[in-house]
This record gives structure tokens, sequence and C-alpha cells, in this order.
């Protein structure tokens, strides 16, 4: 999906299809990770490579197409952006994937919204009462899904995974209001950024590859960089672009969804009346958020109307 094909679209579509982006891609990406782990993939490595793969491709692409590259502030601003997101979200995901999971890790992601909610109301954007009740009802499904203790982890795994959540809902925030370039010159100078600091940041910890991965782990690191980074990062950082903060977040419940069917599909994890129900509380609590944000957007246009027919 290129810059100008999303421009031409209907605002409500192009927000759309984004949503769809990060709700189903990335939710499947959590199972890639775990093939590719065990394909022979170290995680840090892995992270980079992907990235430098993806936001080269995507950078060559759009400066062939006549897009200016990122000014010297633009380009400080997505590496500190590639660290928080990619560097210390993804990578963390990825350490963590190591002893979690992957339907529990897109679970214990799950509390990403809650961080861009505290975070946006530091900065003196709070998400309206609608929005705190999806986040709060969100959150309980996450917990709930859970909660039913038919996925294991470590808890140094899980601290990898809540850390990995603050900092990527942090970085998200921060966007807001930064010079950047373009959402998707963006995207592609923040995967070049935080690839680069994954690449050397495994090496530096010693990750090497003991064999030649596996063809099926080759093929998940494909799936990856191409869904997963070129589509799904690059939907998510326009989104963060387009709409309020919680929306953009609300990617985290459902994308636990995705990965425990998945789980179940490809990889035989347990699936039980209970995560039907947690996972139906995760929706509702998107729902809710939606609504909000729809609601917010109304008596924005509102407001704004007597004001623009008094000038």
């Amino acid at each position: 999906m290129s810059a100008s094909s999303v421009s031409a679209m209907p605002r409500g579509l192009a927000v759309a299809l984004a949503l769809a982006a990060v709700y189903v891609v990335w939710g499947s990406t959590y199972l890639g990770i775990r093939f590719a782990l065990e394909g022979g993939f170290p995680p840090l490595l892995m992270g980079g490579i992907r990235f430098l793969i993806a936001g080269s491709l995507m950078y060559a692409v759009l400066r062939l197409r006549g897009m200016p590259a990122p000014t010297l502030r633009q380009w400080r601003n997505s590496a500190l952006m590639g660290v928080l997101l990619l560097g210390g979200g993804n990578g963390l995901v990825c350490i963590a994937e190591q002893s979690v999971s992957s339907g529990l890790a897109a679970m214990a992601v799950g509390s990403a919204p809650l961080w861009i909610g505290l975070f946006s109301a530091m900065r003196g954007q709070s998400p309206t009462r609608i929005e705190w009740l999806g986040l709060g009802i969100g959150f309980v499904g996450v917990l709930w899904l859970n909660a039913g203790g038919s996925l294991t982890a470590t808890p140094w795994g899980l601290v990898a995974l809540l850390v990995a959540s603050v900092v990527w809902a942090f970085g998200s925030v921060w966007s807001r209001g930064r010079d950047l370039p373009t959402p998707f010159m963006g995207a592609a100078a923040q995967m070049l950024c935080g690839g680069a600091v994954m690449l050397v940041v495994g090496l530096l910890l010693g990750e090497r590859f003991a064999a030649v991965p596996t063809p099926k782990a080759l093929a998940s690191v494909g799936y990856l960089l191409l869904f997963g980074s070129l589509i799904g990062f690059s939907a998510y950082i326009w989104l963060l672009h387009n709409v309020r903060p919680a929306l953009a977040g609300s990617y985290a419940y459902v994308n636990p969804v995705i990965a425990v069917v998945l789980g179940v599909m490809l990889a035989g994890e347990r699936f039980t009346a209970h995560d039907i129900g947690a996972m139906a509380v995760i929706l509702l609590g998107v729902v809710a958020i939606t609504l909000g944000k729809l609601r917010a957007q109304k008596q924005t246009v509102t407001t704004q109307r007597p004001a623009e027919e008094t000038a």
C-alpha cells in the first residue's frame, strides 16, 4: 500500500484497513517469531535482520518515487522511535518468546493501551470516559485470558514483556507532535535505525547462528519482514499520525485473540470455553474504544462548527 493510494482513500476506509493490518497481521507475528526462534534464529539478530531489510526496501522505493529524505532532526527523532518501538518493544518480545509461548506473549502485550492512556494523560491528552472504560474492559479480558494457566512462562520472560509494553507505549505517545517524516518514510527510517541497534546489541551480547536456520524459520522471517514490518508496522505509524492514541493502541486487545486462535490451529495450544469468554470481553473493550473515538470526533466537529460560522 503506497502513500499516494492511502491518501486517495476515504479517511474511514484508510483507518479501517490500517486497523485490520495491525489487528490481524500483528496477531500472527507472535507465532511467526516463535517459529523463527525454534528454527535457529537468535532473537535480536532475527529482529535486526528483519527490520534492516524491510527498512532498506521501503526507503529505496520511497526515494525512487520522489519522496524527500528525512532531515537531520527527523532522522534523530526517527532513530529514538526506532530504538523505543523496535529495539525495546519488539526486541524484548523476541527475547521473551524464548521462554514464553506466543499466545501468552500477545496477552502480556495487551497492557500497552493502558500505558498509552497513562502517558497520554501525562501529556494532557487524557482519553475520554468511554475510552477509559474500553481500556479497562480490554485489560480485564487480557487478565482473564491469562488467568486460565494453560500457557506457561518464566518470570524473566514476563518481566521482559512488561518492559516491552511500557517502552512501546512511551515511544508511541512521545511521537505525537514531533518533527517526523511522512508516515511511510518515518516507518522506513525507524526500521533502519531500530534494526541496526538490534543487530549491534545482539552481536555485543554474543548472539551467533549455531547452524543454518531451517526452511520453516526462513519462511517465518520472510513473513515477518513482509507482513509484520512492511505492512503492519507501516500501518501502525500511519495510525499514530491520524487517529487518537487509544484507538491506535487498541491492536493489543485483538492480537491475543488472533495469536491464541493461530496457536490452536498451527501449534497445538489449548483452547477452552474460558478463552472464548475472555476474548469476547477483549473485543468488547475494542468496541468501547472505537465508540469513544467516534464520539470525541463528533464533539470536536460540533464545537468547531459554531466558531467557523461566526468567523
